[in-house]
């Protein structure tokens, strides 16, 4: 796979810190320190000349997570509400392992990884993210998945008496919030379970105590405080897609041709410009990692799987 590494972004702006807190999470992770870029070219992958790290104050404060409201500063003002540790995800269906797993089993062993990721939102405004976590597929690998999975489910954890958008914010989604992927794009190298960000344990407004990554597909994909995974022989119904299958379908890959019913996806508003700022920058095939995963999609009208 090719990984391409531009220069114009310093290793002071990807890494502002160098050492993560010491928590549990990562330790029982094997992580004894914080990558850089200068380790692996994966991290830089997708990335344009013109493309630099978010601040951190912008990614921790200005976030989608409608189980604690629906305007952006609901999640960082709310979110502590929430507890994250014990923390229990239950694997169910087409896996030779299943049962109820404590998070820190799951994640025990496994290498914890620096990655650098645009990140877009259907909604039309796009970061670029240091993440840490760890493969999607080394942690499903582990379940042992039958030749009948096809697609693996996530759901968030659904405890309305601390999330309290699941309290009447955002009455019409139906808790709790599902997404899914099918399992080769589960397996690609790019796709990350997260569980840190700037060299820091993950926040709750960001999805803590671990959340899915998918850099290529719009924003809603990543699912964020994972409780079950559900390997599947049939497409999930996801959340967005169950409640208007018209504007979100199941890939939600990144598509400039494609535009939402109610606006263009050919442009987008990096952060920190502001909601009325006229310096847009063009919206890349794939989120720019087109090279890495277009041939996932070889063959299919990405109009009609949208």
């Amino acid at each position: 796979m090719l990984i391409r590494k531009p220069p114009a972004i310093p290793n002071s702006e990807i890494t502002p810190e160098q050492i993560y807190r010491d928590r549990r999470r990562f330790m029982t992770a094997g992580a004894a320190g914080l990558a850089t870029a200068a380790l692996s070219p994966i991290l830089q992958a997708g990335l344009q000349p013109d493309d630099t790290v978010t601040p951190e104050s912008i990614v921790t404060q200005y976030n989608n997570f409608y189980e604690f409201g629906t305007d952006k500063s609901d999640p960082a003002a709310y979110a502590h509400e929430m507890t994250t540790d014990p923390w229990t995800v239950t694997v169910s269906g087409e896996a030779n392992k299943t049962g109820e797993f404590a998070f820190e089993d799951i994640i025990k062993g496994l290498d914890v990884e620096e990655r650098i990721y645009r990140f877009r939102c259907v909604e039309a405004w796009s970061m670029v993210v240091p993440w840490m976590g760890i493969p999607l597929k080394d942690v499903l690998a582990q379940f042992e998945p039958t030749g009948n999975a096809k697609f693996v489910e996530f759901e968030t954890l659904y405890r309305p008496d601390e999330m309290r958008g699941q309290r009447g914010f955002f009455s019409s989604i139906d808790w709790p919030y599902v997404e899914g992927l099918r399992l080769d794009e589960a397996y690609h190298p790019l796709t990350l379970m997260v569980t840190g960000l700037y060299g820091k344990e993950l926040p709750n407004q960001n999805g803590a105590p671990w959340r899915l990554m998918v850099p290529w597909k719009y924003g809603f994909k990543s699912i964020k405080s994972i409780v079950s995974i559900r390997f599947t022989e049939r497409e999930p119904v996801n959340t967005w897609k169950q409640l208007q299958a018209s504007e979100y379908g199941f890939y939600a890959n990144v598509n400039p041709k494609v535009s939402h019913p109610r606006w263009s996806q050919a442009s987008e508003r990096r952060l920190p410009n502001s909601l009325f700022s006229s310096n847009r920058m063009p919206t890349l095939m794939f989120n720019g990692y087109e090279e890495e995963v277009g041939h996932l999609y070889a063959g299919m009208d990405l109009r009609k799987y949208y």
